[in-house]
């Protein structure tokens, strides 16, 4: 059968209107689906799965996979054996390719080092016509037939909020669709979350979106200038996402934008995972994906109560297949049915939260950075395997990393303080000092790598 994106949004539809039954039968199916194909042209799936049954529809029953893992087998790890390592790195070293089709195929998107590893994927076209649908399901069902006409009186225009100069999963995917053209492309634009804030908000006033999508913590930063009356747009709806945000942050959002919020929780490895609601919660996405909450030990965690990690499957893109993978998110399960009447699974997300830098500008008033500014200069520069900023003074950092292999550390340390340097300057920030630290990244207790550390209030 044609999984074309009309057969995929009639199918996410229908789905929905038949329950829940009919959508376990589907996610069953698609399980059983992928697992067999992994384990006929992945030989690491090939060998991971050496002795499991014939069919498998029940995710426990595979191993769990990680980051590391899978990039340590990332040649074995792909279904199309012309991918290799190299061949990708090569790929995303040159910024002219960021949206253009690898190998005449694929999306490559990637992503940042917070586990200690930074990821390099391949999405195939299956992948990207879920998310679009289910993305698409998802809008019609916060707006509803009045806010759909309203965005359409407002001219239906995107406002993506994005890191640019990389091959980060929202810009790569925005610039294969200006490249491509189309009608949709007409009515999204991508807006560089590197812009001084200033320059930002003179674009958005000049765009005057319908609808603002990005991550949390700039659009946070909006939320103020709108507020002081410097952005001065109506959308429709505002979508953040990307980092934890509490019930008073989408309070002040709507209340400043005179719009409704939504957030998502989701990941380059699955990127319509879940969706939010009304009442505050995360519905998983589960025709198409499967999340589950587990202890240290990977087993179930109760309803009601945070996980230690969480790990995903992701049923949609069959070339770098995405089952069982541990997100490292502590998620919790709501024990009860959501009161916004979404049948599908509702979780809390304890992970991702944003760290914003506030800097003494020295004109009387502060500069605040998000911690994406900084986590796309370092994901973008060769050599760099980790890296942590740390804001030892009002205007001091200190910069910790790990160079890759092979790479001279005095070299990576020049192109990481001058990156360090030109953004600050792009910030009027010339009064901010930059150090170079001896020690290592520090790691949490929950073992991942904070990449932005904020001076303590």
């Amino acid at each position: 059968m044609s999984e074309s994106m009309a057969w995929l949004t009639r199918d996410i539809r229908k789905a929905r209107k038949q329950g829940a039954a009919a959508v376990a039968r589907r996610r069953g199916d698609r399980l059983a689906d992928l697992v067999a194909c992994a384990r006929s042209a992945s030989p690491y799936y090939r060998e991971l799965y050496r002795g499991l049954p014939e069919r498998v529809d029940d995710p426990t029953l595979l191993p769990v996979t990680d980051k590391k893992q899978l990039m340590d087998r990332f040649d074995d790890w792909a279904t199309d054996r012309d991918i290799t390592f190299e061949k990708v790195r090569a790929f995303t070293d040159d910024p002219d390719l960021i949206g253009r089709r690898f190998l005449g195929r694929y999306l490559v998107a990637t992503t940042s080092g917070t586990s200690g590893r930074r990821g390099l994927f391949v999405l195939d076209d299956r992948y990207m016509n879920v998310s679009s649908a289910v993305s698409s399901r998802v809008l019609a069902s916060w707006l509803g037939p009045l806010g759909i006409a309203r965005a359409v009186v407002h001219g239906g225009r995107f406002a993506q909020l994005v890191a640019t100069d990389g091959h980060y999963v929202g810009f790569a995917g925005y610039s294969r669709m200006s490249q491509e053209g189309g009608g949709r492309s007409k009515l999204l634009r991508a807006f560089s979350v590197h812009e001084p804030l200033s320059r930002l908000v003179d674009r958005l006033n000049a765009y005057r979106p319908a609808f603002v999508i990005g991550y949390a913590s700039t659009i946070m930063l909006l939320t103020a200038e709108q507020e002081a009356g410097r952005l001065h747009i109506d959308p429709v709806l505002v979508e953040p996402a990307g980092e934890t945000m509490t019930d008073s942050d989408t309070d002040r959002i709507a209340r400043a934008f005179g719009a409704k919020v939504r957030t998502m929780y989701s990941a380059t490895e699955c990127t319509y995972l879940s969706h939010g609601c009304a009442e505050g919660w995360y519905h998983v996405n589960d025709d198409w994906a499967v999340l589950e909450p587990v202890d240290e030990d990977h087993r179930p965690t109760p309803p009601g109560e945070f996980s230690h990690t969480v790990l995903i499957s992701n049923l949609a893109n069959r070339v770098q297949p995405f089952l069982r993978y541990d997100l490292g998110d502590s998620v919790m399960l709501r024990p009860d049915p959501c009161p916004c009447g979404t049948s599908s699974p509702a979780i809390r997300v304890q992970g991702r939260a944003g760290d914003i830098l506030t800097f003494p500008s020295g004109r009387g008033e502060d500069v605040r950075l998000t911690p994406l500014a900084f986590s796309s200069l370092f994901d973008r520069m060769p050599g760099v395997e980790l890296f942590q900023i740390e804001q030892t003074a009002p205007a001091t950092l200190r910069v910790r990393m790990v160079k890759a292999p092979g790479a001279d550390a005095d070299h990576v340390w020049r192109k990481a303080h001058d990156g360090l340097t030109h953004l600050l300057a792009d910030n009027k920030l010339d009064n901010v000092t930059v150090e170079r630290a001896e020690e290592p990244p520090k790691q949490a207790s929950g073992g991942k790598y904070r990449t932005v550390i904020p001076l303590p209030a």
